[in-house]
């Protein structure tokens, strides 16, 4: 795999390409690359995440925030892959397989990658809004093309999908927090 190819097929999904998307749908050489863009997008979000927490003087917190969130974002992915899968088909016959999805999703994960802005003060928060909110219009042109299901259809199943994943992430958010705390604690009593 051509790192020029790797970035034209980025490019390609992001801008909508509903060619690519059917492409790499029905192309399974797309499967590694698809992965590869998840996990090169969870870190580069979880490396803004870390800066964040770094800057914020909590270097133990930082790095379980680096951990955790790369970790989450690479579960997210096949959490909304399998999600969609499911809704998709279930509720509206749609004609995607799952290793499809995997592979489309993947791309259409691409846009997150602004969450590696995320520590810039006031505006870096709404940067990786931004690329959140773009990774689903192209999670929705992926479903869309490979699902073929409508726009109304489309919609429903990429919502459902990311609600699933938002319930999942708070959870492990909230289990994150209990023990980034605790891990701010131990590290309180070291520090002294």
């Amino acid at each position: 795999m051509e790192l020029s190819t790797l970035i034209n097929d980025v490019r390609r999904a992001v801008t909508f390409d509903a060619s690519f998307y059917r492409q790499a749908a029905n192309d399974e050489r797309y499967s590694q690359q698809a992965v590869m863009v998840v996990i090169i997008v969870s870190a580069l979000s979880g490396l803004g995440a870390f800066l964040g927490s770094l800057l914020g003087g909590n270097v133990i917190g930082a790095l379980l925030v680096l951990i955790l969130g790369v970790i989450m974002s690479i579960v997210g992915y096949y959490v909304w892959a399998y999600v969609i899968y499911y809704v998709g088909a279930q509720f509206f016959q749609g004609r995607a397989t799952t290793p499809q999805l995997l592979r489309t999703l993947g791309y259409a994960y691409a846009p997150m990658a602004l969450g590696l802005l995320s520590f810039i003060p006031c505006f870096g928060g709404l940067i990786a809004l931004v690329g959140w909110l773009w990774s689903i219009a192209c999670g929705f042109f992926a479903v869309r093309e490979v699902h073929q299901l409508d726009d109304g259809k489309t919609l429903l199943t990429v919502i459902i999908g990311w609600v699933a994943v938002a319930i999942i992430t708070a959870i492990f958010a909230m289990i994150g927090a209990i023990f980034g705390f605790g891990a701010m604690g131990i590290g309180s009593l070291f520090s002294g």
